[in-house]
C-alpha cells in the first residue's frame, strides 16, 4: 500500500455549500424532464462548452424565476472554515490539490487570499474540458502535484466521484460532514494536531 502524500479536496459540497443542489432540488425535484434539462445544462457549463452566465440564464427559464433569485441560491456557497483549517494544518506534511467540476475559476470569490495559497494545485473541469468521473480528471491532479494516482487521496460528497478516483488508483473518502471525515482520516493514518 502506496503512502498519502497528497490530499485532494472536491470544492462544491466540501470545501463550500453547493447552492446548486438544493436550487436543483427544489426547482426541478417535482419534474424528470426539467431535471435531465437543468443537469444537462450544468453539465455544459461544467466542461466549458457554455459560460456559467448562460448556465444561470437556462435554469433560470427552465424554474421559472427571475435571474437574480437564480443567481443569488446558486452562488450561495459559504466556505467549510473548519475543513479549510485542516488543511492548513496537514499543508507540512501532504500536497493540497483542488479538483472540481466547475464552469469557472470561482477561487477568489470562494476563498481568502490565505485560504486560495492552501492548494498545490487546482484542475477545474472547464479548464481541461472533461468532467469527474472522467479518468482524465484525477490523472490530471496527480500528474500537476508531481505524484502517482497512488499517492493521492481524493475527498468528494458525490461517492460516483470517488469510485471515479478509485479507479485510477486514488485512495477515496466520500464526504458527509466532518465528524465523519475526520475519523475516516484517522483510517487512512492521517493526524490533525488541533483536533
Amino acid at each position: 500500500r502506496n503512502v498519502i502524500k497528497a490530499i485532494i479536496f472536491d470544492c462544491f459540497g466540501v470545501l463550500v455549500r453547493d447552492g446548486w443542489l438544493p436550487f436543483r432540488e427544489q426547482h426541478f425535484g417535482h419534474d424528470a424532464d426539467l431535471m435531465v434539462q437543468a443537469i444537462a445544462s450544468n453539465k455544459r457549463a461544467d466542461a466549458g462548452l457554455q459560460t456559467h452566465d448562460d448556465f444561470i440564464r437556462e435554469v433560470a427559464e427552465l424554474a421559472g424565476v427571475s435571474l437574480e433569485q437564480t443567481r443569488r441560491e446558486i452562488e450561495s456557497n459559504p466556505s467549510n472554515d473548519e475543513l479549510l483549517d485542516w488543511a492548513r494544518q496537514l499543508k507540512p506534511d501532504y500536497k493540497i490539490g483542488l479538483l472540481s467540476n466547475s464552469g469557472a475559476n470561482w477561487l477568489n470569490e470562494l476563498f481568502t487570499p490565505t485560504q486560495v495559497k492552501l492548494f498545490d494545485e487546482v484542475v477545474l473541469s472547464y479548464q481541461i474540458g472533461a468532467i469527474k468521473p472522467d479518468p482524465q480528471m484525477y490523472e490530471s491532479i496527480a500528474m500537476r502535484l508531481g505524484l502517482d494516482t497512488e499517492e493521492c487521496l481524493f475527498i468528494d460528497d458525490q461517492p460516483r466521484y470517488c469510485e471515479g478516483a478509485e479507479a485510477v488508483g486514488m485512495s477515496a473518502i466520500a464526504y458527509t460532514g466532518n465528524p465523519q471525515l475526520l475519523d475516516d482520516f484517522k483510517k487512512h493514518g492521517i493526524l490533525l494536531k488541533n483536533t
